[in-house]
Order: C-alpha cells, then structure tokens, then sequence
C-alpha cells in the first residue's frame, strides 16, 4: 500500500497518470487490452441522438450542477454540446441545472454523508487483482483478522458499487465473540471504500426503508444486537434487501392510507456482538473478528492517510465501471460443500473475483469454505434434535419407540439442551410434538410387543434426516504431502489421491472396524449406528 500513500493527490494531473502505477498494470497491458474510461457526462452526451433522456439521469445532472460551481468553464462547454445536438429543450436543462435545483433536492442527510458525490473514475486503467490485492493490505494495516476475512471484505466493498447490476445483495455481517475485537474499525474501514456509504448507529424502520427508497445507500449499521432488539420490524426490511425481484415492503402512506411500495434493494454492513437472527444471518457473508494477542500490531485507523481511501475509491469507481456488463452475465459455478444459501450469498463476489482473474477466483472460493464451512458445524436446534432421535433409534436398533421413551433417552445426554428444555425442566411430549410438526412428524398409535401408546415410527423421520441431517462437504485428505522437490508445487494443489486403487488401500487398512451395522445375508441387522432396518 505505500504506492498509495506516495501517490495521494497526485491522479488530477496528466502528468501524474502517465507514470506507470502498481495498480495500472504493464504498459503492454494498457496500450493493447484498454482504453482510458469515457467521461460519464460526455458519455451522455454522444447518447443524445438516439436517448434525449440521457442527459437527464440523476448522477449525470448531479455532476453537471458540480461542474456548473466548481468550473464555470467546462460547464459552458457542455451546455453548447447539448444546444448543438438539438435534443434537449434548453430551458429545462437550465431548470435542472441549477443552483436552486440542486438546494433543493439536497437534503441534511445527503449534504453530511455526500450520498449525491460524484466519483472522478481513476484517470487509467485499473487492474482488478492488484485492486483487490491493495485493498485487502489496506484492511489487514488496521485490522488484526484471518486473510480470508479481509478478502472477503475487499470482495464485497467492490460489489457496492455493482449493485446495479447484481441480482443478489447478501448482508456484511461483522461479529465477534466479545468486545475490542475491531468489528467498529472494520466497519469504518467498509465506510471509507463503499459506494454512498450511509452510517447510523440507530435508525428506525421507517427512516431505514425510506433512505433505502431515497438514496440506494449502502447502509452501515453499528451494534446491530441493541439496534435489532428495540426494533423488529427492522430485521424484515433488513432481510426484504437480499435479491433484487423481491425487495419490495408495502406501507400505507399518507392521511387516507393508501398502500405503498418501497425498494428496500441494496447493500448493508451490520456489526454486533454475537449472533445475528438466523434469517438475517443466512442471508450473510460472515466476516469474524477475534480480539488481538499483544503481540500483534495494527496501525490507527483514525491517522490512516484520507488520500489512500479516495485513491482506492477511485479506482474501485473505474474498475466497476470497466466490468459491470460482465458481472451482469456472469453465473459463477457453485462451490462445492455450500448450502444453497450461502452459495447465493457468494455469487456476485465470485463473479468480481472472476473478472479481476489473477488468484482471486481461488481466493474468493477458500474465503468462502473458510467462512462459511465453520458456521455450518453448529446445526440448528431442530436439526441437534433430528440427530439425537436418529441416535437413539440406532443405538435401541429398533424401528419404533414411545414417546415416554424416546424423552427418556434423550434426556440420558446431560450435555443436550432437552433435560431442561422446558425452563430448566425436561422437554414436555407435546414441545417434541411442536418441534417434529415443523418436519411433518407427527405422533401416532404404536404397538410394540403387548404394549399400545403414542409414539414414532422409524420411517416418518427418513425424509427429514436426508434432508436436513446429511451433508457432503468438501474432501479434505489427511494424507501426508510426498516430497517433490519443489516441482509443480501450489498452494492449491490437491493432496487426495482420487484413484480407486488409493481407495482400495484406505478400505483395507480397517479390516473390518468400521463395517459394523451392516445386514447379514438373512436379513438381519446388527442395530448400531448409521443401519437401517
């Protein structure tokens, strides 16, 4: 990153951009793969003929009211382009334009956070990977946390400013075990890189879907776990925002009520202690924290240069500019080992990653299995109690139990939450009844031997344990790496022998320990875990 702190406030000038930059690339990738971005204003411009409508767009009159303050000059220029191309009626242009227009449109808010601010596009091309790459040192200067996290972070600052052109919004989800992890300073951090970032500490849900309306920030959203338990309603707005074609909430406006929509569609930064609602955190790329050993050094966020995050900003700006149409059309392959979920979460940073190119595609998919893979060990409490009652059949090895006796055995594991379930009581016949229905399992008459009661058959949890009970993550080998003498070495490199006959050694070495449970030739079954009868 010192090529960036060097280089603050030295992009304005055409002297400046023709010394070549880290983060330009080579000069042989400038002169034969791309051209220096096209002004936005004069973009509209050359559009006039076939779109009068062009000139009128709201960042683009934004930019010409600057210009009209900031460069009187310039802004004549442009006003004679537009006269000459004979598409626009003036006087409404000037009407637009003006000083009063735009005191007008401007509120509190937008004048304190520069939600309006146009963005100058770095003054040459920008290469994604080095991007990437500078932003995740920039990160990992003022943040103690694991690189994966600060990549996933670098991915999801550059996809603010895709979300135009993205269908899916997944939530940055800042979290920590305890406090003085970082979360606030990464939170700043996201801040300094995002598009139109909007910061509140509390908000309520109607100020939260009328910004979201007015502005399209990019929401950051500090102590989260205070905000959300004064303030429910926020949580589905807050989850309404993840896909595009359903980001809609309807409110009644006005003194006769009438129904209204309100887009609620695009990016948040939330940070708390702790959990976040499983709806929201679904919806999320974890980003965890953990608190720094003394002897692990960051530098203050507060005495970070301002010149390296406009520097930075800048060239996410052209960046996004140069592949939004390709990030529009992109279909990611899915990662293997992920949830649907999650893997919807991923799409459109695996796309970024995918048109930066260099390492990112592979980074952005270790990120992903590093991040996500973790949150999925935990299950949820219905899923521990699908498992748990899987257990006691396979260890009764029996194909139907009373419901006495499937609490009872539940209730052998002190660890498991069941034995006080019920306010430090046991789980009650009818709280299993009300968290089975939830898996279409119902309790019914069983007879097993003379005895007749209410109680589950085997075969009505069959579904629900293939469906929620059984995962097939990633193969992650233990065998050893052989020396090679440092031939075709990669940190990506596979250390599985796929072979089959690899899998024939792996099966000999057990010599029958782990084939217990399997049926014999009449049929018959051993009971333990994981047999079926």
């Amino acid at each position: 990153m010192d090529n960036l702190d060097e280089s603050k406030g030295q992009g304005n000038t055409p002297q400046q951009s023709e010394q070549p930059s880290k983060l330009n690339g080579s000069d042989d990738d400038q002169n034969h793969e791309h051209h220096a971005p096209q002004n936005p204003i004069q973009a509209a411009i050359a559009k006039l003929n076939e779109d009068p409508g062009a000139i009128f767009d709201q960042y683009i009159l934004l930019a010409i009211r600057q210009l009209r303050t900031s460069n009187p000059a310039e802004f004549a220029r442009i006003r004679q382009q537009v006269k000459t191309s004979g598409q626009v009626q003036m006087t409404m242009f000037d009407q637009l334009t003006s000083q009063k227009a735009t005191d007008e449109e401007t509120s509190d808010v937008d004048r304190k956070f520069n939600l309006s601010k146009m963005i100058e596009p770095w003054h040459t091309p920008v290469s994604g990977a080095e991007l990437l790459e500078d932003i995740t040192e920039a990160i990992r200067r003022y943040i103690i946390c694991d690189k994966e996290t600060a990549r996933a972070t670098a991915l999801w600052c550059v996809m603010t400013w895709l979300v135009d052109v993205i269908s899916v919004c997944p939530i940055a989800n800042i979290t920590a075990p305890e406090k003085r992890c970082g979360k606030s300073t990464l939170l700043s951090i996201i801040q300094r890189l995002a598009r139109k970032a909007l910061p509140s500490s509390g908000i309520s849900p109607s100020a939260l879907f009328r910004s979201l309306e007015k502005w399209q920030p990019t929401l950051i959203i500090d102590e989260v776990d205070t905000f959300l338990s004064e303030n429910e309603g926020a949580r589905g707005i807050l989850n309404a925002g993840f896909t595009r074609d359903q980001a809609y909430i309807i409110r009644c406006e006005g003194d006769d009520h009438e129904p209204k929509p309100f887009n609620v569609w695009g990016a948040k930064a939330l940070c708390g202690i702790g959990k976040i609602a499983d709806t929201l955190a679904d919806r999320s790329i974890p980003l965890n924290l953990r608190r720094k050993l003394s002897d692990e050094k960051a530098e203050r966020l507060r005495h970070s240069d301002p010149g390296m995050w406009e520097t930075l900003r800048r060239q996410i700006a052209s960046f996004a500019d140069d592949v939004a149409e390709q990030i529009n059309t992109a279909r990611p392959a899915e990662i293997e080992g992920l949830n649907d979920r999650a893997n919807d979460c991923w799409e459109p940073l695996l796309a970024i990653a995918e048109a930066a190119g260099g390492d990112w595609p592979a980074y952005a998919r270790q990120a992903a299995i590093a991040l996500h893979g973790l949150e999925e060990e935990t299950p949820t409490i219905g899923v521990e109690l699908l498992m748990d009652i899987k257990s006691v059949f396979d260890r009764r090895g029996a194909n139907k139990i009373f419901t006495a006796d499937l609490l009872a055995a539940l209730m052998e594991d002190e660890e498991a939450p069941w034995s006080s379930w019920n306010r430090g009581k046991p789980m009650t016949d009818r709280q299993l009844a009300k968290r089975l229905k939830d898996y279409n399992i119902k309790s019914a008459d069983q007879r097993i031997g003379l005895e007749h009661k209410k109680g589950y058959d085997k075969n009505q949890f069959t579904d629900a344990w293939k469906r929620y009970t059984t995962r097939t993550p990633p193969v992650v080998s233990t065998t050893p790496r052989q020396p090679t003498n440092g031939a075709a070495c990669s940190d990506f490199s596979r250390a599985t022998d796929t072979s089959d006959d690899a899998d024939k050694k792996t099966l000999q070495l057990t010599d029958d320990a782990a084939c217990r449970g399997v049926a014999d030739k009449k049929g018959g079954s051993s009971g333990v875990w994981g047999c079926d009868s």
